[in-house]
């Protein structure tokens, strides 16, 4: 299986695992940037050098020796369940993807027949019922997750632990995990904790969020969208999440976490 879903910078300072929907566009940026004193020219999940990902082949075997062995630091970053699934759903199966089209081609068109969600029209800019709309989305992602049908659950809504097991299940092991709400402190933990080539002021670095404007805005607090049903909804995908990463499943409203990440207990679990 190797390492999916692994960055690392080519001075191989620093090694990422990508969790979707989690400020990945960002922390690539930074990455790019701490080796080579620019950012990459475009949407960083597109370079195709000046950094190893896992799916380039050239890079499989630099990684697995890098990681096998652990001779860098490695961290990766979480979100709040609540706001991921959210994110999800405004950008993947409301918004138009950067090559013009929907998300995964002929997705959007099965969830409107078979699920009655409405996404904004052609273009997603007409207005609809996001609530409901989000609520039977919400039914489909947990039919992919639990049964794997109509289709394979997306990288951008299967459960962040999944993401994170598969480099501990393979031989690696995360220095830091931290939140995307506290992105700064977090990150500036990782960064200290490296040498890059290039220095990188965490307070100057613009963010990536290549998905802003993609699908239309949000016209609800988050909590609106999650009623008794959507929360056992969201609690049944992802209650490791909740429970691993620190985030309160009780309240849709509070986005920042409520304790502190225990590594050991995150190896513990999600190595078996």
């Amino acid at each position: 299986m190797g390492f999916p879903g692994v960055w690392m910078t080519e001075s191989e300072s620093v090694v990422y695992r990508v969790v979707p929907k989690c400020a990945c566009s960002t922390i690539g940026q930074i990455m790019y940037y701490s080796d080579h004193g620019e950012f990459f020219d475009g949407d960083i999940h597109d370079a195709k050098d000046k950094m190893h990902k896992w799916a380039h082949d050239y890079s499989q075997p630099v990684i697995e020796q890098n990681v096998k062995s652990h001779k860098s630091y490695a961290f990766t970053c979480v979100r709040n369940p609540y706001t991921r699934i959210l994110s999800s759903f405004f950008d993947k199966i409301c918004g138009i993807q950067r090559n013009g089209q929907r998300y995964r081609g002929k997705m959007v068109p099965l969830l409107v027949q078979k699920y009655g969600i409405e996404v904004g029209g052609d273009d997603g800019k007409q207005e609809f019922d996001q609530i409901k709309s989000f609520r039977r989305f919400l039914l489909f992602a947990r039919d992919t997750i639990r049964w794997r049908r109509p289709m394979e659950p997306d990288i951008h809504w299967s459960a962040m632990s999944g993401h994170v097991s598969t480099f501990i299940v393979n031989g690696g092991r995360y220095n830091k995990i931290f939140w995307t709400e506290k992105f700064n402190g977090g990150m500036d933990q990782v960064l200290q904790s490296i040498d890059s080539p290039h220095a990188v002021d965490i307070k100057a670095i613009p963010r990536f969020n290549e998905s802003e404007g993609h699908g239309p805005k949000r016209a609800h607090p988050v909590e609106d969208y999650f009623d008794d049903l959507s929360m056992h909804l969201v609690y049944e995908m992802y209650k490791r999440d909740f429970d691993l990463f620190k985030y309160d499943f009780h309240d849709p409203s509070n986005k920042m976490p409520v304790g502190e990440i225990d590594l050991d207990e995150v190896h513990a679990k999600l190595g078996e």
